[in-house]
């Protein structure tokens, strides 16, 4: 699934998509970010999405939660 400034997440490796903006949120991706699951892939934008993989990883994104959830619902 496109996420945004040609960065690809594989659909099936995908568990939630959640809104940035939360503190128990930022608190996951700061736990990421110190054990290096963290993935940022917003090009240096504001990070509105927050993708949770299957394997532990974090990933970042500019794009909106509902945005990617579109995606997630309408690619094969």
């Amino acid at each position: 699934m496109h996420i945004g400034f040609n960065n690809v997440v594989l659909k099936s490796r995908i568990i939630a998509v959640v809104n940035a903006g939360a503190n128990p949120i930022r608190r996951l991706v700061e736990k990421a970010k110190e054990s290096g699951k963290l993935i940022d892939a917003t090009s240096g934008r504001k990070t509105r999405s927050v993708i949770f993989t299957d394997a532990d990883f974090i990933v970042l994104s500019s794009l909106q939660p509902q945005r990617l959830i579109e995606r997630l619902e309408h690619e094969k």
